[in-house]
């Protein structure tokens, strides 16, 4: 128990952070998020216009240090939260991980909660290197980035049961994402296999998402959880569609890759 406890000690600005302000705050804005989806687009189709014309621009360093940045951010948040679902967990079991309110404003994981919400604002901007450097851009990548945008700000202002499940996933697949693509960005020789790992990471977090989406379901019958069927049913829907995206993403990047490979020799 002792440990448990270590694990939960808080630093100063978590302890100093308001997160009834902060859900407060996301009730009022969370509409903002179709504003910088809109704008998001219209950057998306109007960048690769204008870049149509030019030479693409290099950026790796500014690219090392973004990936980077985003790295260390998804690392701590990954840490801490990780730690609280943990805490839970332990003392309290799953139903308590899943449908616990407490992630958005009790101790540790409150700041974290709010951080990882706004983070999926300055996200969008990894698609700012794809379209400048005129790499491919693939519809999973702008998709993934707004409906998680919208999602995470839609659902934040309600506290919606499983919240801790999705973030504490999400948080610890971009820690390594991100540190793959600082590596790669620094010029790094990376091997294909952390990539596939990554991938299948990201499957078994849509997997996990569709399975939290079911409990909540199932013990909000029984008003132990606390959320609502429109919630669950934008959630499901996106969960699934992501798990779908990812399986055909793993397939067309690495398996038909190495069949064609196999047929080659």
């Amino acid at each position: 128990m002792n440990m448990s406890v270590l694990t939960l000690q808080e630093y100063e600005f978590e302890k100093q952070f308001n997160g009834n302000e902060a859900i407060q705050w996301m009730q009022e804005n969370w509409k903002k998020s179709f504003l910088f989806s809109a704008l998001y687009a219209a950057f998306i189709f109007g960048g690769r216009h204008v870049m149509n014309k030019r030479a693409k621009f290099e950026l790796r360093k500014p690219l090392v240090l973004w990936s980077l940045t985003l790295a260390v951010f998804s690392i701590f948040g990954a840490v801490r939260t990780g730690a609280y679902m943990v805490y839970i967990l332990m003392t309290k079991g799953l139903k308590q991980s899943v449908c616990d309110q407490s992630f958005y404003n009790g101790p540790v994981s409150k700041f974290w909660a709010y951080a990882f919400v706004l983070s999926k604002a300055p996200e969008l901007g990894d698609t700012i290197f794809i379209i400048l450097r005129k790499q491919k851009l693939i519809f999973l990548h702008w998709y993934h980035h707004i409906t998680v945008l919208l999602y995470s700000w839609y659902s934040y202002k309600d506290m919606v049961a499983g919240g801790g499940w999705f973030m504490t996933m999400n948080y610890s697949v971009h820690a390594v994402m991100y540190s793959y693509y600082a590596l790669r960005a620094a010029g790094f020789r990376v091997s294909r296999k952390f990539a596939m790992f990554i991938t299948l990471s990201q499957i078994t977090q849509m997997l996990m998402g569709c399975v939290v989406n079911y409990l909540v379901f199932k013990w909000m019958q029984h008003d132990q959880c606390h959320s609502h069927f429109q919630n669950i049913f934008w959630s499901s829907l996106m969960y699934l569609s992501y798990l779908v995206l990812f399986c055909h993403f793993f397939f067309e990047a690495y398996i038909g890759k190495m069949r064609k490979t196999m047929k080659a020799e």
